[in-house]
Formats: structure tokens, sequence, C-alpha cells
């Protein structure tokens, strides 16, 4: 995983695709809560689907380039929000840990460029999408909002059963792909005879 990554125009196509999904999962709007600091929306599902899918660097690279159309001005956040003024409000620190959060995905849920297992993806997507995004987020949220660090992660757990379900319909939906259409994951689980015997006969996998 340290090696510099290369992007094919594949790639490059999945990653422009995740970055229209997390637009798309804007559109419903958000959830305010304790005052609306910080929406509670449901792009975050996008963020793990992306790291569980794509894998490290090209999920993040999906959420950057995300966030760069945002920072441009384009209203791709929940309730139509965009350009600069979002990277400087309460909501500035979850932005930064989607990035993080979605290459945390990758290497937890992708480890070794292996096929997608439940339990990999899953562990994946609550350590990257909610202890890495919320690790980063309430910092930065009390540092704006002024409110101390203790009560703003208090506030927080406002989004945990959210995020929790997040989690399980990410799980879901990347093993169902998975079993459906395995070239998703091209470019990200290494070629081998073996796996992609595995791919096309994961409907008998007992896991």
């Amino acid at each position: 995983m340290g090696i510099r990554p290369t992007f094919s125009i594949r790639d490059i196509t999945r990653i422009a695709v995740f970055a229209a999904i997390l637009a798309v999962l804007g559109l419903p709007g958000a959830i305010t809560v304790f005052g609306g600091a910080v929406p509670i929306t449901a792009q975050t599902l996008g963020v793990m689907l992306a790291g569980a899918i794509l894998g490290p660097w090209r999920a993040a690279a999906a959420i950057l380039v995300f966030e760069v159309l945002v920072l441009v001005g384009l209203p791709l956040l929940s309730g139509g929000r965009g350009g600069i003024a979002v990277f400087a409000g309460p909501s500035v620190g979850y932005l930064i840990g989607w990035i993080v959060g979605a290459f945390v995905i990758g290497l937890i849920a992708r480890s070794g460029n292996r096929e997608p297992r439940w339990w990999r993806t899953a562990l994946g997507c609550a350590i990257g999408g909610i202890v890495v995004v919320y690790a980063i987020g309430i910092p930065f949220q009390s540092l704006i909002t002024g409110l101390p660090l203790a009560q703003t992660a208090l506030f927080s757990t406002a989004f945990l059963p959210g995020d929790i379900a997040k989690v399980i319909v990410a799980t879901l939906v990347t093993q169902a792909l998975w079993r459906a259409y395995p070239r998703a994951f091209e470019q990200t689980v290494r070629s081998t005879p073996e796996l992609r015997v595995a791919a096309y006969n994961k409907s008998s996998d007992p896991e």
C-alpha cells in the first residue's frame, strides 16, 4: 500500500461514478440536531461504499474529487450546500475525515487486495467511516463552535445510530455487488484464477 497509485481510464471512470453517487446521496437533504451545526446526511454511506469497493487510493480520490467540486461552489452537500464557506464551518473536520476515512476503509476492507469479506467490510466501515471521521470531525467542530470538546463529543453521539445502520447497509451492498458484478472491484482485487473462480461462485459460499 506504500507504492504510488496509478489510475487507468477505467479507474478514473469509477472514481467519477462514486463522486456522482456522493452527490446523489445528498439529494434527500439533511436532518439537523442540536442547532444544526453539523447535519446528519446519507453521504457517509457513499464514503463507506467507496472505500469498500474502490480500495484506499481510489476511494480517497473519489471523495477528494467530490469535495473539490463542492469547494468551487457546486451545491452537492446535503441541503444544497457548497462553496468555500462550507470549509470554514463546523462540518470541515468531517469533510476532511471523509477522505481519510475512505482510505482507512479501503485499507481494512480490501486488505492485501483480497476479495471482500463481510467481516472485513463491516470492520473497515466502522473504523474508517465512524471512528476516523469522528476523531477528525469532533475536534474541528469543537474549535469552530467554541463548545467544549467533551460536550461536542456527547452531542455527536446523535449520529451513531444512523452511522451504524450505514455500516450494515454498506456491508450488505458490497457483498451483494461482489456476488452480482465482481468487475466493479476490478483493479482493487488481484486478478488470479482463484479469485476469478471465487467471484463467480460466491452465491454458494456459506459466508
